[in-house]
Protein backbone atom coordinates (compact mmCIF):
# COMPACT_ATOMS: atom_id res chain seq x y z
CA UNK A 1 0.00 0.00 0.00
CA UNK A 2 2.47 2.39 0.73
CA UNK A 3 4.54 1.92 -2.44
CA UNK A 4 1.37 2.27 -4.30
CA UNK A 5 0.40 5.64 -2.75
CA UNK A 6 4.34 6.51 -3.42
CA UNK A 7 3.54 5.57 -7.10
CA UNK A 8 0.40 7.64 -7.74
CA UNK A 9 1.93 10.76 -5.92
CA UNK A 10 4.82 10.66 -8.58
CA UNK A 11 2.52 9.82 -11.58
CA UNK A 12 -0.17 12.56 -10.13
CA UNK A 13 2.29 15.47 -9.88
CA UNK A 14 2.16 18.29 -7.48
CA UNK A 15 -1.18 18.97 -7.46
CA UNK A 16 -2.43 15.08 -7.40
CA UNK A 17 0.02 16.13 -3.75
CA UNK A 18 -2.36 18.64 -2.72
CA UNK A 19 -5.27 16.49 -3.11
CA UNK A 20 -2.97 14.07 -0.85
CA UNK A 21 -3.07 16.60 1.69
CA UNK A 22 -6.74 17.96 1.69
CA UNK A 23 -7.78 14.12 1.90
CA UNK A 24 -5.63 13.43 4.89
CA UNK A 25 -6.96 16.64 6.73
CA UNK A 26 -10.32 15.37 5.76
CA UNK A 27 -10.03 11.97 7.17
CA UNK A 28 -8.80 13.57 10.44
CA UNK A 29 -11.43 15.93 10.71
CA UNK A 30 -13.94 12.81 9.90
CA UNK A 31 -12.09 10.66 12.83
CA UNK A 32 -12.19 13.55 15.55
CA UNK A 33 -16.04 13.96 14.96
CA UNK A 34 -16.94 11.02 15.14
CA UNK A 35 -15.31 10.55 18.48
CA UNK A 36 -16.81 13.82 19.74
CA UNK A 37 -20.38 12.24 18.11
CA UNK A 38 -19.52 8.96 19.89
CA UNK A 39 -18.31 10.68 23.48
CA UNK A 40 -21.50 13.13 23.08
CA UNK A 41 -24.04 9.98 22.67
CA UNK A 42 -26.85 9.41 25.47
CA UNK A 43 -30.06 7.69 25.69
CA UNK A 44 -32.44 10.59 25.90
CA UNK A 45 -35.34 9.29 26.98
CA UNK A 46 -33.59 7.20 29.36
CA UNK A 47 -31.77 10.00 30.77
CA UNK A 48 -35.06 12.28 31.10
CA UNK A 49 -36.81 9.75 33.15
CA UNK A 50 -33.54 9.55 35.49
CA UNK A 51 -33.06 13.43 36.31
CA UNK A 52 -37.23 13.71 36.41
CA UNK A 53 -37.49 11.03 39.02
CA UNK A 54 -35.05 12.97 40.79
CA UNK A 55 -36.82 16.39 40.40
CA UNK A 56 -40.16 14.93 41.36
CA UNK A 57 -38.37 14.07 44.85
CA UNK A 58 -37.24 18.07 44.86
CA UNK A 59 -33.75 17.48 44.56
CA UNK A 60 -32.89 20.32 41.93
CA UNK A 61 -29.01 20.41 42.93
CA UNK A 62 -28.43 16.50 42.38
CA UNK A 63 -30.61 17.01 38.83
CA UNK A 64 -28.50 19.37 37.96
CA UNK A 65 -25.47 17.70 38.78
CA UNK A 66 -26.46 15.07 36.73
CA UNK A 67 -26.37 17.40 33.69
CA UNK A 68 -22.94 18.50 34.26
CA UNK A 69 -21.59 14.89 34.37
CA UNK A 70 -23.36 13.98 31.59
CA UNK A 71 -21.89 14.31 28.03
CA UNK A 72 -23.68 16.07 25.18
CA UNK A 73 -25.70 19.41 24.58
CA UNK A 74 -28.80 17.49 25.19
CA UNK A 75 -27.44 17.32 29.26
CA UNK A 76 -26.24 21.24 28.74
CA UNK A 77 -29.43 22.68 27.78
CA UNK A 78 -31.54 20.48 30.10
CA UNK A 79 -29.08 21.79 32.88
CA UNK A 80 -30.02 25.54 31.79
CA UNK A 81 -33.99 25.20 32.01
CA UNK A 82 -33.27 23.84 35.57
CA UNK A 83 -30.58 26.17 36.34
CA UNK A 84 -34.05 28.51 36.03
CA UNK A 85 -37.13 26.83 37.05
CA UNK A 86 -39.62 28.81 38.87
CA UNK A 87 -39.00 32.03 36.93
CA UNK A 88 -41.55 31.83 34.39
CA UNK A 89 -41.91 29.71 31.08
CA UNK A 90 -40.46 32.49 28.89
CA UNK A 91 -37.00 32.73 31.63
CA UNK A 92 -36.81 28.83 31.09
CA UNK A 93 -36.69 29.09 27.09
CA UNK A 94 -34.71 31.85 26.68
CA UNK A 95 -32.00 30.07 29.10
CA UNK A 96 -32.48 26.88 26.79
CA UNK A 97 -32.06 29.11 23.73
CA UNK A 98 -29.20 30.77 24.80
CA UNK A 99 -27.56 27.38 25.82
CA UNK A 100 -28.49 25.62 22.31
CA UNK A 101 -27.07 28.26 20.64
CA UNK A 102 -23.79 27.98 23.10
CA UNK A 103 -23.70 23.92 21.46
CA UNK A 104 -24.46 23.86 17.93
CA UNK A 105 -21.39 25.61 16.69
CA UNK A 106 -19.40 23.34 19.12
CA UNK A 107 -21.47 20.28 17.07
CA UNK A 108 -20.85 22.16 13.79
CA UNK A 109 -17.06 22.57 14.12
CA UNK A 110 -15.01 21.99 11.30
CA UNK A 111 -17.65 19.94 9.60
CA UNK A 112 -18.24 22.57 6.81
CA UNK A 113 -14.40 22.42 6.38
CA UNK A 114 -15.45 18.82 4.70
CA UNK A 115 -17.66 20.70 2.35
CA UNK A 116 -15.16 22.94 1.59
CA UNK A 117 -12.36 20.21 0.98
CA UNK A 118 -15.51 18.34 -1.14
CA UNK A 119 -15.41 21.42 -3.69
CA UNK A 120 -11.88 22.43 -3.91
CA UNK A 121 -10.46 18.33 -4.46
CA UNK A 122 -12.95 18.40 -7.45
CA UNK A 123 -11.37 21.90 -9.42
CA UNK A 124 -7.81 20.47 -8.29
CA UNK A 125 -8.53 17.61 -10.16
CA UNK A 126 -9.64 19.12 -13.03
CA UNK A 127 -6.47 21.54 -12.88
CA UNK A 128 -4.47 18.25 -12.84
CA UNK A 129 -5.79 17.08 -15.58
CA UNK A 130 -5.78 20.35 -17.83
CA UNK A 131 -2.13 20.10 -16.92
CA UNK A 132 -2.05 16.57 -17.22
CA UNK A 133 -2.91 17.49 -21.02
CA UNK A 134 -0.50 20.48 -21.40
CA UNK A 135 2.20 17.99 -20.77
CA UNK A 136 0.88 15.39 -23.41
CA UNK A 137 0.72 18.17 -25.99
CA UNK A 138 4.23 19.27 -25.39
CA UNK A 139 5.55 15.80 -25.15
CA UNK A 140 3.87 15.76 -29.12
CA UNK A 141 5.43 18.74 -30.07
CA UNK A 142 8.84 18.04 -28.62
CA UNK A 143 8.73 14.30 -30.20
CA UNK A 144 8.60 15.56 -33.78
CA UNK A 145 6.94 13.42 -36.49
CA UNK A 146 7.53 10.40 -35.03
CA UNK A 147 5.78 9.99 -31.61
CA UNK A 148 7.63 8.22 -28.75
CA UNK A 149 4.55 7.05 -26.73
CA UNK A 150 6.22 6.25 -23.30
CA UNK A 151 7.32 10.26 -23.74
CA UNK A 152 3.23 10.59 -23.68
CA UNK A 153 2.90 8.56 -20.32
CA UNK A 154 3.69 11.36 -18.13
CA UNK A 155 1.31 13.65 -19.23
CA UNK A 156 -1.51 10.50 -19.56
CA UNK A 157 -1.05 9.48 -15.80
CA UNK A 158 -0.85 13.04 -14.25
CA UNK A 159 -4.14 13.84 -16.07
CA UNK A 160 -6.19 10.36 -15.21
CA UNK A 161 -4.37 10.19 -11.74
CA UNK A 162 -5.44 13.59 -10.64
CA UNK A 163 -8.89 13.50 -11.75
CA UNK A 164 -9.42 10.01 -9.85
CA UNK A 165 -7.98 11.16 -6.62
CA UNK A 166 -9.73 14.53 -7.01
CA UNK A 167 -13.27 12.41 -7.19
CA UNK A 168 -11.81 9.82 -4.55
CA UNK A 169 -11.40 12.69 -1.90
CA UNK A 170 -14.11 14.74 -3.20
CA UNK A 171 -16.72 11.72 -2.77
CA UNK A 172 -15.82 11.09 0.29
CA UNK A 173 -15.32 14.56 1.86
CA UNK A 174 -18.86 14.99 0.67
CA UNK A 175 -20.32 11.68 1.83
CA UNK A 176 -19.03 12.70 5.50
CA UNK A 177 -20.10 15.98 5.21
CA UNK A 178 -23.85 14.92 5.03
CA UNK A 179 -24.02 12.17 7.27
CA UNK A 180 -22.81 14.63 9.64
CA UNK A 181 -25.30 17.39 8.94
CA UNK A 182 -27.86 14.66 9.31
CA UNK A 183 -26.43 13.80 12.72
CA UNK A 184 -26.55 17.09 13.92
CA UNK A 185 -29.99 17.41 12.77
CA UNK A 186 -30.85 14.77 15.00
CA UNK A 187 -28.92 15.70 18.22
CA UNK A 188 -31.07 18.93 17.51
CA UNK A 189 -34.07 17.39 17.27
CA UNK A 190 -33.25 15.79 20.61
CA UNK A 191 -32.66 19.39 22.19
CA UNK A 192 -35.41 20.57 20.91
CA UNK A 193 -38.07 17.73 21.97
CA UNK A 194 -36.01 17.51 25.13
CA UNK A 195 -36.36 20.80 26.15
CA UNK A 196 -39.84 21.51 25.99
CA UNK A 197 -40.77 18.41 27.46
CA UNK A 198 -38.39 19.20 30.61
CA UNK A 199 -40.17 22.74 30.44
CA UNK A 200 -43.46 21.82 30.52
CA UNK A 201 -42.45 19.08 33.47
CA UNK A 202 -41.12 22.00 35.62
CA UNK A 203 -44.05 23.84 35.06
CA UNK A 204 -46.62 21.24 35.59
CA UNK A 205 -45.07 19.73 38.41
CA UNK A 206 -44.47 24.32 40.30
CA UNK A 207 -40.33 23.12 40.75
CA UNK A 208 -38.34 25.85 41.31
CA UNK A 209 -34.98 26.76 43.55
CA UNK A 210 -35.48 29.15 46.45
CA UNK A 211 -32.27 30.45 47.85
CA UNK A 212 -33.50 30.91 51.00
CA UNK A 213 -34.03 27.44 52.24
CA UNK A 214 -38.13 27.97 52.50
CA UNK A 215 -40.38 25.71 51.24
CA UNK A 216 -42.96 27.12 48.84
CA UNK A 217 -46.21 25.42 46.96
CA UNK A 218 -45.19 22.81 45.14
CA UNK A 219 -41.96 20.96 45.16
CA UNK A 220 -39.56 23.16 46.00
CA UNK A 221 -35.54 22.50 46.32
CA UNK A 222 -34.16 24.16 49.80
CA UNK A 223 -30.47 25.42 48.40
CA UNK A 224 -28.00 26.98 51.27
CA UNK A 225 -26.16 28.32 48.56
CA UNK A 226 -26.88 30.80 45.70
CA UNK A 227 -27.12 29.54 42.77
CA UNK A 228 -26.00 31.36 39.15
CA UNK A 229 -28.18 32.00 36.42
CA UNK A 230 -27.70 30.59 33.20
Amino acid sequence: MPDLITKILQRGGEVTWIIFALGTFALIIVIARILHFHRAQINVPEFMRGVMNVLRRGNVLEAVSICDETPGPVAHVLRAAILNCGKGEVRMRQAVQDSSLAEVPRLEKWVRGLAGISAISILLGLLGTVIGIIRLFEAMSNAGTFVDVPSLAGGIWAALISTATGLVVAIGANASYNYFVARIDNIVLDMEKASAEMIHFLIENDIRIENNGESGNGNVAKVETEVADV
